[in-house]
């Protein structure tokens, strides 16, 4: 294992993380530099602490177990213009589905439909395309039906670490640029089901 002070340590995990095509693990950069992960965490703290008071358009940011460098999203606007940058759209009802799943994980496409009080099958069949939603297994009962649950992709999105970390339900869409709440589909407002749904995961202790 190779020893390194910080300030050498710190511009090889930039560049690997530069270099990713997705969130870098911790694990992943101390086996690559074969140092000790202990190190690796240290100079991530300090690369975080470095771009948040650089004043630079970029930052980063711990999002689906891993670090990942990411534009600031004040700057969303131009980066469109120079066509490199996509909103993610969503329906209402695949925010609403999304937001059921993300909650109530691991759960089943009829819990979903409960809750929504619709078929949801299109839906988890659209978010499973989009690798925000992925098949865990079946569930232990008559029929063994197929359980749901969200990807890594999903808290890259969501600027999230880890499923620990998501906010209350009221809060979830918050998370979504504005550009793209813009985007939800017409219809009536959702706050009932989220209070139902809140309700229900509060109830099963399954909110934390």
């Amino acid at each position: 294992m190779i020893a390194l002070d910080i300030h050498e340590l710190k511009p090889l995990v930039e560049a690997l993380i530069f270099a990713a095509d997705g969130p870098l693990k911790t694990e992943r950069i101390a086996e690559v530099l074969d140092v000790d992960p202990m190190e690796v965490a240290e100079s991530l703290k300090a690369l975080v602490e470095d771009y948040n008071e650089g004043g630079r358009g970029f930052f980063l940011q711990e999002v689906g177990g891993g670090y990942q460098l990411r534009t600031r999203p004040e700057y969303a606007d131009y980066l469109r213009r120079l066509g490199r940058s996509r909103p993610f759209r969503f329906s209402r009802p695949a925010l609403e589905s999304l937001a059921i799943i993300a909650y109530r994980q691991p759960i089943t496409r009829a819990e979903v439909e409960y809750l929504r009080g619709v078929d949801s099958g299109s839906v988890i069949k659209t978010l499973l395309e989009k690798h925000l939603v992925r098949i865990l297994g079946k569930k232990d009962v008559p029929g063994k039906p197929i359980i749901y649950g969200t990807t890594r992709q999903f808290l890259e999105l969501f600027g999230l670490p880890d499923l620990s970390a998501l906010p209350t339900l009221r809060e979830f869409s918050e998370l979504l640029p504005e550009q793209d709440l813009a985007e939800i589909g017409e219809g009536g407002d959702s706050t009932q089901l989220v209070d139902a749904a809140e309700s229900d995961v509060l109830a099963s202790g399954q909110g934390d």
